[in-house]
């Protein structure tokens, strides 16, 4: 086999591992529809959460879009000592779902899944799923509450716990967005062909 035909497989091979990764945002962040259709990987990774996890894709993806943007390689921004020096990201949180280290380790630990990848959209909302049904048996909240899956996801099973929440107005508002985008993105997938088709 030449060398060149041989280049050509191994790259073949390595762009289907991928996972759908996309480092910009969908064009249409307020059409869960176009959302969809721009990317045609989300449909799988969402319906493989929601049959697995029984979290509905409207909340799935109304948290995505809070932390990420849908963007595979989304950070926290850096830190910076007198305004120029920089001191590190803010934390550890990365990919589609901004899980933390500690998070995503303990995530493959109990799934399983040890090839999970952060920037892989199938295994972010897979994490997802497992999250909110740790917080609904934790803190009893429904999973097709977005609301108050968001307030846990941000601050933690322990932190909604002991309201740490209720102290950070911003969060709040926050949450209230998430919470209406769910509704929104819910009305919208409820027309969406190729989300049904799927």
């Amino acid at each position: 086999m030449s060398r060149i035909l041989c280049a050509i497989m191994v790259v073949t091979l390595l762009a289907s591992c991928g996972g759908g990764q996309y480092s910009d945002a969908p064009r249409e962040l307020d059409n869960a529809c176009a959302i969809l259709k721009e990317r045609p990987k989300f449909v799988g990774a969402f319906r493989a959460a929601e049959r697995k996890w029984n979290v509905p894709a409207h909340v799935l993806m109304a948290t995505l879009y809070q932390e990420s943007k849908f963007k595979s390689e989304a950070r926290p921004p850096f830190r910076y000592t007198l305004g120029v020096i920089p001191m590190g990201r803010q934390s550890s949180a990365y990919g589609y779902s901004q899980a933390l280290d500690g998070t995503w380790k303990e995530y493959k630990q109990k799934t399983g899944n040890f090839s999970a990848k952060r920037n892989n959209i199938r295994d972010a909302a897979d994490f997802m799923g497992y999250y909110m049904n740790i917080t609904r048996e934790r803190n009893g909240i429904s999973l097709t509450d977005a609301r108050n899956q968001y307030l846990a996801y941000h601050d933690g099973h322990t932190g909604y716990a002991r309201g740490t929440y209720k102290r950070k107005a911003w969060l709040m508002r926050v949450a209230g967005e998430v919470g209406q985008r769910s509704i929104t993105y819910k009305s919208q997938l409820a027309g969406c062909r190729a989300f049904k088709r799927f």
